[in-house]
């Protein structure tokens, strides 16, 4: 392989998921978000850099705490070379890869390269996205993956910015941009107290999903379910503002029925 070949940061791979597209996956965690979302789990995933966070571990029936270092250069080969080892899995349950973050879409070139790579392999590939790119990076990547998983927070603008940092136009103008010749998406809608759980800015989600056209195969909706504090904590950082869970399940089970009535195969969680 040539040397030129971009390399990408990565802060975690997850081999046996299955809640990050179909089947039995490896999940590989891109380093970097432009995103500041307030409820977010994968704290460690937001930097584009290399950090330092405390762990501890168990000595002689005592705790210690210690530095590892967050976030691994690999190159698209050394990645390639980890998930063809569970190909037999991902052949048998009709899996396979799905590259999540942070955002891949902010590394680019190392994903196109990873997907193409894995497209020679005959692996099955999937981008859990925010969409938040520009148009020419996000229809380039978008050709070259067979799914999107795509993370849809609210059409109020001012709201989005508020909880997210960022406004939601490229996320929306992205997602618009997709038709029916595109890769199968999944809509993935995190459900937030105090954000966007309001029933009336449900019906506004399924209202612009009625309108795609975009072969939108399930919306997932995905309660707050609280965890990662710790992360926050360790990495020096004020944790999420919210607590508790994002519903609770007779609310959950209303905005089933919601987006189930706009004709949408619709689950609780990912």
């Amino acid at each position: 392989m040539p040397s030129t070949m971009p390399k990408g940061l990565i802060f975690d791979i997850r081999r046996y998921s299955v809640h990050d597209g179909p089947g039995i996956r490896t999940t590989v965690f891109f380093k970097g978000c432009p995103l500041r979302c307030s409820w977010c789990h994968n704290p460690e995933g937001i930097s584009p850099e290399q950090q330092q966070i405390t762990r501890t571990r168990t000595v002689d029936g005592r705790k210690r705490a210690y530095q590892e270092t967050v976030g691994k250069w690999f190159s698209p080969v050394e990645v390639l070379d980890i998930l063809l080892k569970d190909r037999v899995f991902y052949e048998e349950s009709g899996g396979g890869v799905t590259f999540s973050g942070g955002e891949p879409l902010m590394q680019p070139e190392f994903l196109n390269e990873m997907l193409l790579l894995c497209k020679k392999e005959g692996l099955h590939t999937a981008i859990d996205t925010s969409g938040h790119a520009t148009g020419q990076i996000f229809n380039r990547t978008v050709k070259n993956t067979k799914m999107l998983l795509y993370d849809l927070k609210t059409t109020d603008n001012k709201i989005h910015k508020s909880f997210t940092g960022q406004d939601n136009y490229l996320a929306l103008k992205n997602l618009l941009s997709l038709d029916e010749t595109g890769p199968a998406v999944i809509i993935r809608i995190p459900v937030i107290p105090g954000f966007n759980s309001e029933l009336a800015g449900m019906e506004d989600l399924c209202n612009l999903l009625a309108g795609l056209k975009a072969r939108v195969q399930r919306v997932d909706l995905l309660p707050w379910h609280g965890m990662g504090h710790e992360k926050y904590r360790n990495l020096g950082m004020a944790p999420p503002p919210f607590q508790g869970n994002g519903s609770d399940d007779e609310y959950l089970v209303s905005l089933i029925d919601l987006f189930a009535k706009g004709g949408f195969n619709v689950k609780k969680g990912g």
